[in-house]
């Protein structure tokens, strides 16, 4: 890569990071904290908790049209505006309506696609992929960052603190867009309206992508509602309070991502993609059923987290990477966009139908629902071609893209 793409990749990764770390940061806290407030109810938290999701998933692949025609930066910037309302109006809220409206707002500053078309507009089609690779890398660390600071800052500054820090790092992300990422130096802005519908069916037409894309709708479907309901079941295990449940979160995620490296490379290098798939999905639903049936065990509770974040850490690093394999030159970013609208839908349907199972049954309910999508995702992916086929999966060359702006 030149010094130019890596200024450009590292810039925008460090974007998408601090539009991310907000949301991630609230996970830990968000059932036990909006739980208290005005009018809620356990079917109404969970809608609030992914309420962000389908704002998110109804409006990535408009934005990425509005950045062909108004321009990548401008429309960033106005998705991080939004996202800075919705942040303000959560801060504020003392009901759950008015939570529910924030949530709202902050998933409508819909910015990943045009994010990930920024990455494309700066760089070659030779490293697009390690391109792709170190911005999906700052999304898994800005989730192992906020997941442990999450409760540390909760303590301190209240969960009213944290979106109003959410606010402040959208304004921040603003500033680095036009500060310090480059500009292509020839971008056609068109409107290429006219080719969606067919880019999507060919993508939707590709069993070999449906299997990634349905993987992370039914990944954030599971992460999205097992935090309604695990931060209670460790405050039951081990007898802390939740601004001490770093304490667990942070050698528990250390350890997960050790264990995640050599079930890559045995996917990666070792031509195992499927069974290292199926490992991980089983993996997932078998964390879920100890959490269910003995997760006040305090070394039960522990093995299952461990358990969860290591497949989690797995499909998450993996999935984004079938589907470069898979589309074809000419539809990877329909695809990559098809990706993140499902990956935001799983988090709208993960946390509505976690309040509707913790209504129906508490805890309980919350990890029966985690383990039957864990098990219907098994048998959908038991499906999967053999695993060398997405090494192999031909893709038709696209054009290069534009040079890059020396800045």
């Amino acid at each position: 890569m030149t010094r130019s793409e890596v200024k450009a990749t590292i810039a925008l990764a460090f974007v998408l990071a601090l539009r991310l770390l907000g949301p991630f940061l609230i996970y830990p806290e968000f059932a036990g904290y909006a739980i208290h407030l005005r009018s809620a109810t356990p079917t109404l938290v969970g809608l609030a908790f992914g309420v962000y999701g389908l704002a998110q998933a109804l409006l990535q692949i408009p934005f990425g049209l509005m950045s062909d025609r108004f321009g990548r930066k401008p429309m960033i910037a106005f998705g991080l505006i939004v996202f800075a309302v919705g942040s303000i109006v959560a801060a504020r809220a003392t009901s759950l309506e008015g939570l529910l409206i924030g949530r709202a707002l902050q998933g409508a500053g819909a910015v990943g696609s045009t994010i990930l078309a920024l990455v494309t507009d700066l760089t070659r089609d030779e490293v697009r992929t390690r391109a792709m690779a170190l911005v999906g890398s700052s999304i898994g660390l800005s989730f192992a960052i906020a997941i442990v600071l999450g409760p540390i800052l909760t303590s301190g500054i209240g969960m009213s603190g944290i979106f109003w820090l959410t606010a402040c790092l959208a304004v921040l992300g603003i500033a680095v867009t036009y500060g310090v990422v480059p500009n292509p130096t020839h971008v056609v802005q068109c409107d290429h309206t006219e080719r969606v519908p067919q880019l999507i069916l060919r993508v939707v037409g590709n069993k070999e992508l449906l299997q990634p894309i349905f993987g992370i709708f039914m990944l954030h479907v599971i992460l999205t509602a097992a935090f309604l309901a695990i931060p209670f079941t460790l405050s039951q295990a081990f007898g802390l309070q939740s601004e001490s449940h770093w304490i667990i979160y942070l050698p528990v995620l250390a350890l997960s991502a050790a264990l995640m490296l050599p079930a890559i490379l045995l996917a990666e290098k070792g031509g195992r993609t499927k069974e290292v798939f199926l490992g991980a999905i089983a993996l997932l639903a078998a964390s879920q059923l100890a959490l269910a049936l003995w997760g006040p065990v305090s070394f039960i509770s522990l093995a299952a987290l461990l358990s969860f974040f290591t497949a989690f850490n797995i499909m998450e690093a993996s999935l984004p990477s079938l589907v470069t394999k898979a589309a074809a030159a000419g539809t990877k970013g329909t695809a990559m966009g098809i990706f993140s609208t499902a990956q935001f839908f799983g988090i709208f349907v993960g946390g509505a139908t976690g309040g509707l199972a913790a209504a129906a049954d508490g805890i309980a309910g919350v990890f029966t629902l985690t383990v039957t999508a864990a098990l219907l995702w098994f048998l959908v992916a038991a499906s999967m071609l053999p695993s060398d086929r997405y090494a192999r999966y031909p893709a038709r060359a696209g054009r290069s893209d534009p040079p890059l702006s020396r800045q």
